[in-house]
């Protein structure tokens, strides 16, 4: 196997070889569904990471680990006799040929609405269908959350933006975008109060400045951008003009601490001035 061609199979028989437990790798073999789930979340983001460079050298290696991820699991599902990576496969294969019936059935969905909407009918079907598993094995059948599910380990960003989504499918929303950016001027509000009172209550504040960003996590939803993406480029684009700020402080002889505030904010308008020419 060594020999052949790459392939899934020959990756499938990597894993194993790295599982074997008399001739395995001791790392991986002490490794379990818990101990890799904070390379599965590195992996992804080096994918991400490497999208946004542009850089599509490192992107094929970077999938690769991505992929290998899942290989990893299917291993152990397998070892566990819960899963293995056929099964993966069929499952996935299932989900995207049903809730495609535009593409795979005969279902009439032309506009992009009608689309996303048999979509998250299809994933509401899949959560009662999952919550009703769960149900049989508990003795209380309370119905199970619609965010029940949603995973705890998702940056707060998306988090927040798949609760808002979750809810707006079943009409819990704000009808247009005015009356969400009236709720985030009543945030603001409530922050400045907190901000001005007598004595600071930093737990009531904490909690208003949470609510606040909230609230600007559902202007991006109802303005179509993902929150997460909108604030790793804003901290990309602060990032390199700070690059900038920084050159022209090394340029002026002086360190930053030399530098009173007017003069790094001058630098500052430099730099953007400088983009705006570029562009």
């Amino acid at each position: 196997m060594l020999k052949e061609q790459a392939s899934i199979e020959k990756l499938r028989w990597i894993m194993s070889q790295l599982r074997d437990p008399a001739t395995g790798c001791p790392w991986d073999l002490k490794q379990d569904f818990a101990s890799i789930t904070s390379h599965t979340l590195e992996e992804a983001y080096e994918v991400v990471d490497a999208i946004e460079q542009g850089d599509f050298v490192e992107l094929e290696k970077e999938l690769g680990d991505l992929l290998f991820q899942v290989i990893f699991y299917s291993q152990l599902g397998q070892e566990q006799q819960y899963f293995n990576f056929d099964s993966v496969i069929a499952a996935i294969c299932e989900k995207l040929i049903r809730r495609h019936p535009h593409v795979f059935a005969q279902a009439n969905l032309h506009s992009d609405a009608e689309i996303k909407a048999n979509w998250e009918n299809e994933k509401i079907l899949e959560r009662q269908q999952k919550n009703q598993r769960e149900m049989a094995n508990k003795t209380n059948k309370q119905n199970l959350s619609l965010l029940a599910d949603i995973p705890k380990n998702l940056p707060a960003l998306s988090q927040a933006a798949k609760i808002q989504k979750r809810c707006a499918h079943v009409g819990f929303d704000w009808h247009n975008i005015n009356d969400v950016f009236a709720k985030i001027e009543e945030e603001v509000q409530e922050v400045k109060d907190e901000l001005e009172a007598k004595s600071l209550n930093k737990k009531a504040l904490a909690e208003e400045l949470g609510d606040l960003m909230f609230a600007v996590v559902n202007l991006c939803r109802h303005a179509k951008e993902d929150p997460e993406t909108l604030l790793r480029h804003a901290n990309k684009k602060f990032t390199k003009r700070f690059h900038g700020v920084e050159a022209q402080v090394h340029q002026s002889g002086k360190s930053f601490t030399e530098h009173d505030l007017a003069e790094l904010e001058n630098y500052w308008q430099q730099v953007k001035k400088q983009e705006k020419k570029a562009s």
